[in-house]
């Protein structure tokens, strides 16, 4: 029960981070607001691996992972995001792995509490 439940905490910020792939603000195609628990859980099973501490290595993420990470309602798991999580998920790692699967976070922007290196466009 512990380890779903690290698993949850360690997607759920990892998907909040990968929100802000998207502009600050939503878009057309992606609400703000709504149910994102199917991309949670998808996240969980495909991408914990890739985004737990510590903050090195950084590790390519699984195509499966990317795939989740293209789908999902970003903006809905951000919201998501707690100290608690960011306790649990590296952040740098999330960044990372967006990077990597071509959602990049957008600079200046902040997903939980962790604020996005760089300046808004």
């Amino acid at each position: 029960m512990a380890k779903v439940f690290l698993a949850c905490l360690v997607l759920i910020s990892f998907a909040m981070a990968v929100s802000a792939a998207r502009p600050a603000t939503a878009t057309a195609d992606a609400p703000s607001a709504g149910n994102c628990d199917q991309d949670l859980q998808d996240l969980i099973a495909n991408c914990q691996d890739y985004v737990k501490f510590p903050a090195e290595p950084k590790i390519p993420p699984s195509q499966a992972c990317c795939a989740v990470i293209q789908r999902a309602n970003i903006p809905c798991l951000c919201s998501k995001v707690t100290p608690t999580i960011e306790g649990i998920i590296c952040m740098e790692k999330v960044v990372y792995v967006a990077n990597y699967c071509k959602r990049p976070l957008q600079p200046g922007s902040n997903c939980g509490s962790y604020h996005v290196p760089g300046q808004l466009a």
